[in-house]
C-alpha cells in the first residue's frame, strides 16, 4: 500500500444558474512513502480540489481516500497531525515578524512557548532566513513569502507534505532556490504531493507524475516513461519570419510522422520524425531551395510539453515564455 491513497474521487460544484462543474471525476491518486509526486495539469483540471479533500479541507461525493492507512473522511482528526499544507498563496500574517509566524503556528498547534520558539529558530535557519526574522513580512519579497509559508508548514515535521503550485509567481532564481528546498526534505524522509503548472518543475523534482486533465488521471509514470510514450525525435525550426511558416509546414510533412505544430506567434514549427539527423537534413535541404531563412534548427527529444499535448489534443497549450499548462480560449 502506498502511502498517500485515493480512489475514484469526484466532486461536482453547483453553483444557481450555472452549469454544474465537475472538479473530479473518478481521479485515482498514489503516493510511495518518501518520494515526491507530482500532479500536473491546467488551472481548472482538479489538482486544488484534489488536495483539498486529502487535507480534509472539504470532502468528496465519493470514492475514498487514506495517509499511511487512516481515512481521511471517516477520521480527519487523526489526519491532521500527520500533514503540512502550503497552498497556491502565501498564507502568513503580513504585521509578524518571520519569527513570530512560525512561533504563532507552533502555539497553534500546542507546541508550547518553549519548543514553538525552539522550532521557528530552526526553520529559520533551514530557509536562510536570518537576516530577515525580525522582519515583518509585508516587506518580505515574494521569495521570502513563499519560504516563510512553506516553513510554517513543517512547523510539525509532518510525514506527508502537500504543495499546491509552491513556486506561481516565483522569479527563476527562487524557483531553483524552492526546488532545493523540497529535495532536502524528501531526502530526509518527507513524502511530498506537488501540484504545479510549470512542466520543468515536474520534469525535475517528480518520482512519479500524474497528468490531470477535467478532474482525472489521463497518465502516470516518471518523465522518462511519459515523453518514451510519445516516442521519436523532434524537428524544430525557428523562422525569421512568420511569413515562411506555409511553406515551411509542407516541407515538414515530407518528412514527419504527424501533421507540424506551429507555434502560436507563428515563428516556431516542429515535427516528430523517425531518424532525427537524417530528416534535419533533408529539411534544410528543401527550406533552402524554399529561401526560408532561419533563425536556429535542431533536433530534440520529447518534452511533458508534448506529451500533455498529445494526451489532450487542442484543449490545453503552453505558455511559451513560462513553460505554464493554461486554458485555451474557447
Amino acid at each position: 500500500m502506498d502511502f498517500v491513497e485515493a480512489s475514484g474521487l469526484t466532486k461536482t460544484y453547483i453553483a444557481k444558474g450555472a452549469a454544474p462543474v465537475h472538479a473530479l471525476d473518478g481521479l485515482d491518486l498514489s503516493v510511495p512513502r518518501g518520494t515526491i509526486t507530482a500532479v500536473l495539469g491546467p488551472n481548472g483540471a482538479g489538482k486544488t480540489t484534489a488536495v483539498k479533500v486529502l487535507t480534509t479541507l472539504i470532502v468528496p461525493d465519493s470514492g475514498t481516500a487514506t495517509i499511511g492507512g487512516i481515512d481521511v473522511v471517516r477520521r480527519p482528526e487523526a489526519i491532521r497531525p500527520m500533514i503540512g499544507v502550503s497552498g497556491q498563496y502565501a498564507a502568513v500574517d503580513e504585521n509578524l515578524t518571520g519569527f513570530e509566524n512560525l512561533d504563532m503556528v507552533g502555539r497553534l498547534y500546542h507546541l508550547g512557548a518553549r519548543a514553538s520558539r525552539a522550532r521557528a529558530k530552526e526553520l529559520i535557519a533551514l530557509f536562510d532566513l536570518s537576516e530577515a526574522q525580525n522582519r515583518p513580512v509585508k516587506g518580505f519579497s515574494g521569495g521570502m513569502r513563499r519560504r516563510i509559508d512553506l516553513a510554517g508548514a513543517l512547523v510539525t515535521q509532518p510525514a506527508v507534505l502537500f504543495l499546491d503550485e509552491p513556486t506561481t509567481g516565483l522569479d527563476p532564481r527562487s524557483r531553483l532556490g524552492m526546488w532545493d528546498i523540497i529535495r532536502s526534505l524528501v531526502s530526509e524522509g518527507t513524502t511530498v504531493l506537488l501540484t504545479t503548472q510549470y512542466l520543468e518543475e515536474a520534469d525535475q523534482l517528480a518520482d512519479d507524475i500524474n497528468v490531470i486533465d477535467e478532474g482525472k488521471v489521463i497518465a502516470r509514470g516518471t518523465a522518462d516513461e511519459l515523453k518514451a510514450s510519445v516516442g521519436g525525435q523532434r524537428v524544430e525550426l525557428n523562422l525569421v519570419t512568420p511569413d515562411a511558416v506555409a511553406a515551411t509546414v509542407e516541407v515538414l510533412r515530407r518528412y514527419g510522422t504527424a501533421e507540424p505544430a506551429v507555434s502560436n506567434d507563428s515563428r516556431t514549427v516542429t515535427v516528430s520524425v523517425a531518424s532525427g539527423p537524417a530528416a534535419l537534413q533533408l529539411v534544410l535541404r528543401d527550406l533552402e531551395e524554399h529561401e526560408v531563412a532561419l533563425f536556429d534548427a535542431g533536433m530534440r527529444r520529447p518534452t511533458l510539453d508534448d506529451v500533455f499535448l498529445r494526451l489532450t489534443g487542442h484543449t490545453t497549450m503552453a505558455d511559451a515564455e513560462t513553460g505554464t499548462l493554461k486554458e485555451k480560449a474557447p
